[in-house]
C-alpha cells in the first residue's frame, strides 16, 4: 500500500492574511451600510413599542378605575397596577392588573400623572423619549393622535 503526503503533491492552498482582512473589511462596510439604512426603522419600532405599552397600561388603568371608582393618584403611580397601594385613596376592590411594569425602549419607567397636564379630566401616561428628559418635545404619550389613549 502506497502512502502519500501533502508535501509530495505540491504546496497547501489557503487564504492569506491580506485576503481575510479584505473580506472582514467588506463585511464591516456592508454591516455599517445596513445599520445606517435600518436606523429610521429602529426609531419607528421604538415609537410603536411605546404606543403599544401605553395602550396596555392605559387599559389596565381603566380596569382599575372601573373596579374601584377612581384612578391611582400620581403618588401611587402605575405601580398600583402591580402592588396594592398603601396611601389614600385605598382601593376597595384591588387586584393585580399587571405582573410587572414595562420599561420604555430606553430602559426608563413610564411617567404617569393624574390629573394630567394634557388630559386634564383624566391621566397622562408617557415616555420621555430618546433624550430621557420629560417636557422637551420628544415625549411620546397618550395625548398623541396616533395613540388610542384618551385626549
Amino acid at each position: 500500500m502506497k502512502t502519500t503526503s501533502r508535501k509530495a503533491h505540491g504546496k497547501i492552498h489557503g487564504f492569506t492574511l491580506l485576503e481575510m482582512m479584505l473580506v472582514v473589511m467588506i463585511i464591516g462596510l456592508l454591516l455599517a451600510a445596513a445599520v445606517h439604512f435600518m436606523s429610521p426603522n429602529v426609531d419607528y419600532a421604538r415609537e410603536m413599542r411605546v404606543k403599544a405599552d401605553i395602550d396596555s397600561i392605559s387599559t389596565a388603568l381603566k380596569m382599575y378605575q372601573s373596579t374601584n371608582g377612581f384612578l391611582p393618584t400620581t403618588e401611587q403611580g402605575i405601580q398600583a397596577l402591580v402592588t396594592r397601594p398603601d396611601g389614600d385613596p385605598k382601593p376597595t376592590e384591588w387586584r393585580q392588573w399587571m405582573d410587572h411594569l414595562p420599561l420604555d425602549p430606553w430602559q426608563n419607567p413610564y411617567i404617569y400623572e393624574n390629573p394630567g397636564t394634557h388630559n386634564q379630566n383624566s391621566f397622562d401616561l408617557y415616555s420621555a423619549g430618546a433624550n430621557r428628559k420629560p417636557g422637551t418635545g420628544t415625549d411620546i404619550g397618550n395625548w398623541d393622535d396616533s395613540s388610542s389613549g384618551s385626549k
